[in-house]
């Protein structure tokens, strides 16, 4: 499979408990890819979501849920309109698993502000998109 994901270079290699073929950002986006849906969306963005582009909408809630299984920091780009696109820094390597959303965007992953969790989930449909990827995640990987 040839990935197009920011990141999907690094050379970062980690442990999930429980889901023993899961040890790389590439791992992580395999399995998410089965997961992400309309549902997980973002509602603003659901209108651009299809199959083809499963990362739409997809970026905080994906960010936090990596943050949860392998830690590391959610970092946000600020968009046009005021809105966070969230991804990944784990031991010092930046991947973003949403960042195909943008198609031949470059994206500026230097000098972005932290994410705060507790920010993102006030937005109750957020949280309630979060806890759902993550009970998906846990029934399908987790043994």
């Amino acid at each position: 499979m040839t990935y197009h994901f920011y990141g999907h270079d690094t050379p970062l290699h980690f442990d999930i408990k429980g889901c023993p073929d899961i040890h790389t950002p590439r791992d992580l986006y395999d399995a998410l890819d089965q997961l992400w849906c309309e549902y997980t969306c973002a509602p603003r963005l659901r209108n651009s979501w299809s199959e083809t582009d499963k990362t739409v909408g997809q970026c905080s809630i994906t960010a936090f849920l990596v943050q949860d299984l392998i830690g590391g920091d959610v970092y946000g780009i600020l968009r046009p309109g005021g809105n966070y696109h969230c991804y990944n820094v784990v031991d010092g390597c930046v991947f973003d698993l949403t960042s195909e959303q943008f198609h031949d965007e470059v994206l500026d992953y230097d000098n972005n502000p932290l994410q705060s969790r507790d920010i993102h989930f006030s937005k109750q449909e957020k949280k309630e998109r979060y806890l759902y990827l993550k009970q998906q995640f846990n029934q399908k990987f987790v043994a």
